[in-house]
């Protein structure tokens, strides 16, 4: 044969063998190709193997994927400029640790080198210096938080799945720890920190609003609460003017449970599409033509979300892999000391008795299987929230794992700030007739209700009291037990403004509780509730008009509202910022 012939062959078959060897791992990941010279394996081996797989694969997906979201969040919003600050080739001053923990990021223990460790016990890292937290990005240390670097400057920033629905077990400091997957992150200041964002304009325009507007609803949220149905109907309020953001629930303990979140929207897997593409915005394909009626979703359907596809889908092959990991995540246990076991134990049999709530929450799933919806007059509430799902009704929610998701109250919007007064509800609504000790005997029962696992933390209390209790160089040991809850809103107000604040008891019931205003300087400001006052059971409210004791409007700047019980070491802290 001719030598250039022997060489054009060689050359054509060369490419050939290239291009099998380059397409087959594509076609492999895409299902169109499977490797049949596998040893043949017995099924059951096959099984767990596969799902051994899934469920690491959806962990790293839960974990680490931004579905390409970086896309909005860097390059469009710009909010790793406001992260970064001036000095780091961001914009304005810049998030140091110590704003970041109190917003409610979270920082991975397992992920920090052992002399970093050491230095934070000693209280040696500089906990309001931008740098530390670039430092922080570059180990992918922060819970639901990707950095991208070109060097050493932050060039863009996404976010997981694990920002809202992780958080870590404190077991270096609070706010920093092992990550506890699916428990939901009730610290986590959602709309404060979009709040941030050097560009805002295109939420503005989304919402047919101006920015101002915007930063008012974002501010309205507070800490534990995102809005996901404002981008579908544009919604920020309700009818009494109270925030439509509701809270943001676990993403454990599903295993069973037909429908999901608090309007029954879907499954764990149309969950997953919808708020990777059109709450992340990451780059995926999403359907849902009831997103199309423009009398209930007007957002939605004016910008076609029930429709949305992409040729650089980074979401849908991998939403397997992600359902499976979260249905294997159980409701976790309930640590030891915790409850009052006896009561529980008097509390199961009015549960499924006198109280009658199995006749909903069915014995293992604590919901119905099937189709678990219900109006709200079928439970004593307004169906504003429901109205805003396709069904128009409320789901029953799974009740295993209560325990760990105390902060920011009960119901959807937080509305019960104790499991009390939840019982105190349904006991009023259905005319049950229980008595107080009966009562009591419930709420035991609930704070015990978990999968039979292993417990996987050792204090429920400290992981349900706010991270601004305790400074980043004390150990978990000194964190108070029992101090007043307190949220406030908006956390940043112009000046002349007013701030709502609002106080539950500490654990243990009512008791007297102090409120005052601090400076920077942890100077007195204003006083706003003291000489003993006492907070009976459930919620008080509070308003600052932003002026000191002598009537004199604040400076702009960082002021602290803190709750003290007089006499106790309980202590709990928000920051409000006057511009």
């Amino acid at each position: 044969m001719n030598p250039a012939r022997i060489l054009r062959y060689g050359a054509a078959i060369a490419a050939c063998l290239y291009l099998v060897v380059a397409i087959t791992p594509v076609a492999a990941k895409h299902g169109r190709h499977h490797d049949h010279d596998r040893p043949q394996q017995p099924a059951d081996d096959v099984a767990s193997d596969h799902a051994r797989a899934a469920i690491e694969e959806g962990r790293h997906t839960f974990r680490f994927d931004t579905f390409g979201d970086e896309d909005f969040w860097g390059s469009v919003l710009h909010l790793h400029q406001a992260i970064a600050g001036s000095a780091h080739g961001g914009v304005g001053p810049g998030v140091g640790p110590r704003t970041a923990l109190a917003v409610g990021l979270k920082v991975d223990l397992d992920a920090l080198p052992r002399d970093l460790v050491e230095k934070i016990k000693k209280g040696k890292v500089d906990l309001d210096d931008p740098a530390t937290t670039l430092a922080l990005l570059k180990l992918n240390a922060v819970v639901g938080v990707t950095g991208f670097f070109k060097g050493d400057q932050l060039n863009s920033m996404g976010i997981q799945c694990a920002l809202c629905h992780s958080t870590v077990d404190n077991s270096l400091a609070p706010g920093i720890g092992k990550r506890l997957d699916g428990w939901a992150n009730r610290d986590l200041n959602v709309g404060a920190i979009i709040g941030l964002a050097p560009n805002l304009d295109p939420v503005a325009n989304l919402l047919h609003t101006d920015v101002a507007t915007v930063h008012k609803v974002l501010d309205s949220w507070g800490p534990g609460k995102f809005d996901a149905s404002l981008f579908m109907d544009g919604k920020a309020f309700r009818p009494d003017g109270g925030s439509s953001a509701v809270l943001i629930p676990a993403a454990f303990g599903l295993s069973g449970v037909n429908l999901h979140t608090y309007e029954g929207w879907g499954s764990v897997p149309y969950w997953n599409a919808f708020v990777a593409v059109l709450e992340m915005h990451g780059h995926g394909t999403f359907f849902d033509p009831r997103l199309d009626d423009a009398a209930q979703f007007p957002i939605a359907a004016e910008n076609h979300f029930g429709h949305v596809t992409t040729t650089d889908d980074r979401v849908t092959e991998k939403l397997p892999a992600l359902q499976f990991y979260q249905l294997a995540l159980p409701a976790p246990a309930a640590p030891k000391g915790s409850f009052n076991e006896d009561a529980a134990e008097r509390g199961e049999a009015l549960f499924t008795g006198k109280a009658d709530c199995a006749s909903c929450h069915t014995a293992e799933l604590n919901t119905e299987p099937g189709w678990d919806m219900h109006k709200g007059e079928e439970i004593g509430v307004d169906d504003f929230q429901a109205d805003r799902g396709p069904d128009h009704r409320y789901r029953t929610s799974p009740l295993k794992g209560l325990w760990t998701h105390q902060k920011g109250g009960f119901y959807h919007d937080g509305r019960f700030a104790t499991l009390m007064d939840v019982v105190d509800h349904y006991d009023s609504f259905f005319h049950l007739g229980l008595a107080d000790g009966e009562k009591h005997d419930l709420v035991e029962y609930l704070k015990s209700l978990g999968d039979d696992v292993a417990p996987s933390v050792h204090d429920a209390v400290m992981l349900n009291a706010g991270v601004a209790d305790a400074s980043l160089g004390t150990a978990v040991a000194g964190f108070p037990a029992t101090s007043p809850r307190l949220s406030i809103w908006p956390s940043v107000v112009e000046r002349g403004g007013v701030v709502h604040i609002d106080l539950a008891a500490p654990a243990g019931g009512a008791g007297a509780i102090d409120v005052a205003v601090y400076d920077i300087a942890g100077r007195a400001v204003a006083k706003l509730r003291g000489d003993g006052a006492a907070v009976n059971a459930g919620t008080s409210s509070l308003t600052w008009n932003g002026t000191d004791d002598s009537g004199r409007r604040a400076s702009p700047g960082l002021y602290f509202v803190r709750a003290s019980a007089p006499g106790a070491a309980l202590r709990e802290e928000r920051r409000v910022v006057i511009r």
